[in-house]
């Protein structure tokens, strides 16, 4: 007798492969990470610079959220980002210079925040296809997560803060483009050490 196999055999979609990735792990690990991703991202806020002619600091929190959602995935990156963003709307100091509360989610640097659980995810994304396997698409698959930062604090700055496209784009945007690529060639670097960190997290 010969045996043949089903044609239509199902394949899984990419939510499900996500989902199916982080629930392989404890609860107790993943929020292990999670928690831990929120300190790393509030340790990084703390590194700020001031910039002339601009109400936006130059901190390390891009770079941790590249490393974050490259090393933790998608899911646990936007979870942790998330708990960043509570934690420091419920006043704890964890935003750029000691400060907490509300009040800095809708100040100049608001836009950057929200920005952070959708670029940390992208980043996770890139990572998941293992685009970051390779310095041919790891730069420019980094590069795509941090625009998106840049994207939703431009937009926040010309709109919302009320200082056009332009003035926005000159003031939220030009000054930290320098910087930006030695924060992904530095993410793009370091990114093997995250993943080992990731996986010394204990499984049980």
């Amino acid at each position: 007798m010969v045996m043949t196999m089903n044609a239509t055999t199902p394949t899984m979609t990419l939510p499900q492969a996500i989902a199916g990735r982080v629930a392989g792990d404890s609860i107790l690990r993943n929020a292990l990470l999670i928690v831990a991703g929120s300190l790393l991202l509030a340790l990084s806020a703390q590194v700020a610079i001031p910039v002339a002619f601009s109400p936006v600091p130059l901190t390390l929190q891009p770079l941790a959220i590249l490393l974050l959602g490259a090393a933790m995935g998608p899911s646990r990156a936007f979870a942790a980002v998330a708990l960043y963003l509570v934690e420091g709307a419920t006043g704890l100091p964890v935003f750029a210079g000691g400060r907490g509360g509300v009040a800095v989610l809708a100040g100049p640097t608001a836009g950057y925040l929200f920005a952070f659980p959708f670029a940390a995810a992208l980043a996770g994304w890139i990572a998941q296809n293992r685009w970051t396997r390779h310095p041919l698409t790891a730069i420019p698959g980094l590069a795509a997560a941090l625009a998106l930062i840049h994207l939703g604090g431009w937009v926040w700055l010309a709109t919302v803060y009320g200082l056009g496209a332009e003035n926005a784009f000159i003031t939220g945007v030009a000054p930290f483009l320098v910087n930006d690529v030695v924060k992904v060639l530095a993410a793009a670097a370091l990114l093997p050490a995250a993943e080992k960190i990731v996986r010394s997290f204990p499984r049980q």
